[in-house]
């Protein structure tokens, strides 16, 4: 990344996009009639709402690059992020919606790592790390809700 400026434009695009794949994701399942699945989904997609409005407050009095879907420089074709579509087949499992959930924020927090580890500006430094950290909790969330999940316990999300 060559300025914060830049990291913002991709932190916005990479949370707007995870929100709305797991909004999308969340929809599928609870028309499907799989709801525990679909909360699970809907849970994520408000985390990264909320990512997306601090990345956006964060870049609220800056002026922010112009960037097309051929400007982000993503590790693949999509945004880190962005849950696996097949995740929307109507019979999927909760330990495959745990595992396509892991895998993203997994991705998210490979993503915002890099940045970190590959940046030498001291302020995107500073915002990277936060987006590790926050990134980090998920990932241990998710393992956590994985772990409960295959002891047989209820997930915190079907309450």
């Amino acid at each position: 990344m060559q300025s914060v400026e830049e990291f913002l434009a991709h932190t916005i695009q990479l949370e707007q996009e995870a929100a709305l794949r797991f909004g999308q994701l969340a929809d599928a399942m609870t028309t499907a009639g799989n709801r525990e699945v679909g909360r699970l989904f809907r849970r994520l997609a408000e985390y990264s709402q909320l990512h997306l409005g601090d990345a956006r407050a964060r870049a609220g009095f800056r002026s922010l690059p112009e960037m097309t879907s051929s400007d982000y420089r993503w590790p693949d074709i999509e945004s880190p992020e962005a849950a696996a579509i097949w995740a929307a087949d109507p019979f999927i499992g909760i330990e495959q919606a745990l595992q396509v959930a892991l895998d993203a924020e997994s991705a998210g927090l490979e993503f915002y790592a890099g940045v970190l580890a590959s940046t030498d500006d001291p302020e995107i430094k500073v915002l990277a790390k936060e987006f590790v950290d926050e990134e980090a909790e998920h990932v241990a969330e998710l393992k956590r809700w994985i772990a409960l999940h295959t002891s047989g316990q209820a997930l915190p999300s079907a309450g």
